[in-house]
């Protein structure tokens, strides 16, 4: 059973924007699609720009995958999967993440 821990406040993130947030001293990625509840949260590193800069990231859609683009090199990322469109060789870790009561949280 994970604990989870709180990161943020739905509301510290704008719509279809990321912020980055810590969890265990590690930085952590997280995205929300539209103004709903919709977040998803990976390790804020990028393999290809080795600089935690993910956060920062474009999002969108490619076909039915929701992605981030990184801000440095311009390679996509599954959101759901951490999978580099790329290069099928890289991805990213990601990580449990739940919204309740307008608080973001993250399995630890």
């Amino acid at each position: 059973m994970s604990d989870w821990v709180t990161v943020c406040e739905l509301t510290d993130i704008a719509p279809d924007t990321g912020v980055c947030a810590a969890l265990n001293n590690e930085q952590v990625a997280l995205f929300r699609f539209g103004d709903g509840e919709q977040v998803f949260a990976v390790s804020n590193f990028d393999p290809f720009g080795k600089a935690n800069v993910l956060s920062r990231g474009i999002i969108g859609s490619i076909g039915e995958q929701l992605v981030v683009a990184s801000p440095l090199y311009k390679q996509h990322f599954d959101l759901q999967t951490g999978a580099c469109l790329e290069d099928d060789s890289v991805s990213l870790k990601t990580f449990s993440v739940k919204v309740e009561n307008n608080q973001v949280l993250l399995a630890a």
